[in-house]
């Protein structure tokens, strides 16, 4: 059945293409998580899990102690986006937090370094794909450790 008024049908058209201009957007924010790197970064929840001990959230350099770290596994300090871990004892690492498969903050550490969000892990020792969807490393960030204090940057 066609209407009989054409300038109804002009609205009808306006109102269905404004609808699809504000709803295909919203449906593409929540479509499924591609290898896009930090472009599209999914959730950023800073707060880490009790298996990951929670760093310091201060400013300044960003100065730990060795004693936050633990041996075979790790510390992410969500204010720097950076991850230290300690493979073995007395060797310190440390990697972007943000994870290469969808840009979210890694959520724990235990004997690898864990993204909670599609649930790619990464090595303590290397930041290197331990378990996929992500397929690129993390990378190195800058650390001095000096006696018992690390800094970060």
């Amino acid at each position: 059945m066609t209407p009989s008024n054409p300038d109804l049908n002009r609205r009808q058209t306006l109102a269905g293409a404004a609808a699809v201009g504000v709803g295909v957007p919203l449906l593409a924010a929540c479509g499924g998580g591609s290898d896009g790197g930090a472009d599209t970064p999914a959730a950023t929840d800073s707060s880490a899990p009790a298996s990951s001990p929670a760093a310091s959230e201060g400013g300044g350099g960003g100065d730990l102690s060795t004693a936050d770290v633990p041996v075979g596994g790790g510390l992410i300090v969500a204010a720097q986006k950076v991850v230290v871990t300690q493979p073995t004892e007395g060797e310190f690492k440390a990697f972007s937090a943000v994870c290469t498969h969808a840009g979210c903050l890694v959520s724990s550490v235990s004997d690898t370094i864990n993204c909670v969000c599609h649930g790619s892990a990464f090595s303590i020792a290397d930041g290197s794909v331990v378990s996929p969807p992500a397929t690129k490393p993390l990378p190195a960030a800058a650390i001095t450790v000096d006696g018992v204090s690390i800094t970060l940057g």
